[in-house]
This record gives C-alpha cells, sequence and structure tokens, in this order.
C-alpha cells in the first residue's frame, strides 16, 4: 500500500506586489493555519515518512510547519523544483520516482493542479482545495512507479475551516 498525502500551501501573501510569484511569502493566515493543520494530520495518526515540496517560498513554509508538527526535521524537508508551475502529469510523475523504501509521503504544492489531482482519484467532485487543504489518496500497489490516475483513491480530506474558523 502507498500513501499520498497532498497538501496545498497554506494562504499566501499578496500585500507586495513586487515580491516574484514564487517568493511570495505565508500571510497571518496562513501562518496560524499551516502548523495547525500540521497538527491535525498528527492527530490522524498520519505516519508520514518524506516530505516532497516545491520549492516556492509560500509551499516550502507551510511544509516546514507540517515537518515540525510531525516530528520530521525540517531539513528533511526535500525541495523538488518540477512541483512549482507542475500539471498535475508532472506531479504524478514526481511521485512515480519516488523510492519504494517509503510507503506514506506528503506532496506539498500549488493549485489548481492539486484540485485536478483529487478529481483523479475520486468519484464525486471537488470544486476547490483551499488554502492548507489536506487529501489523503491509498493506492493497493507495491511501488510508486504504479501509483497514477484510478491507482487509487481519495479517503480523507481536510481544511482549515472545517477545524478552526
Amino acid at each position: 500500500m502507498k500513501t499520498v498525502y497532498f497538501v496545498r500551501h497554506a494562504k499566501s501573501s499578496w500585500d507586495n506586489a513586487t515580491i516574484k510569484d514564487f517568493d511570495r511569502p505565508l500571510n497571518e493566515r496562513g501562518l496560524r493555519d499551516a502548523p495547525e493543520m500540521g497538527l491535525k494530520l498528527k492527530q490522524l495518526d498520519a505516519k508520514i515518512e518524506l516530505i516532497v515540496s516545491s520549492p516556492a517560498k509560500r509551499a516550502y513554509t507551510t511544509a516546514t510547519y507540517f515537518a515540525a508538527a510531525l516530528g520530521i526535521s525540517p531539513d528533511q524537508v526535500v525541495s523538488e523544483p518540477r512541483l512549482y508551475e507542475a500539471m498535475s502529469e508532472d506531479v504524478l510523475e514526481v511521485v512515480g520516482g519516488l523510492s519504494d523504501e517509503f510507503d506514506t509521503v506528503a506532496i506539498f504544492g500549488h493549485n489548481p493542479t492539486l484540485t485536478f489531482i483529487a478529481n483523479l482519484f475520486t468519484e464525486d467532485f471537488i470544486d476547490n482545495v483551499p488554502t492548507c487543504g489536506v487529501f489523503r489518496v491509498d493506492a493497493n500497489v507495491p511501488s510508486w512507479n504504479q501509483f497514477v490516475e484510478n491507482s487509487g483513491r481519495l479517503t480523507e480530506f481536510h481544511f482549515p475551516k472545517q477545524f478552526y474558523h
């Protein structure tokens, strides 16, 4: 069994129009939601062994907050450039290339790609994965290279407003 927690970065700041998209930081709400949602995953007993994140500041920062909440060293968060401005095929290619030594991973990325991916693994329609939203996909496959569209199913979907607002 292979499990992926796909996580959309927390809410980012648009206060400074001169900052490049890649460098946008989290805003106040994002700085609150990221650690709270990381703790929520810990409470749900997520056994994440590897965190792979888009290198964009807002995604990578979100990933480090989740890592801290899950007891994973922030320097073990892997930055993967292919997750920034990625299409769903790019994200699934990253997942397919993971080492089979890991059974449960978290991928931190961006919309609209993550919403599209969520809909690849569910019969329900998900209109939007909100900022700091998390969905879990379980696939009964022995190897990550078999983790493809329809190989698994969405088993959990969480976002901050369900718990905190």
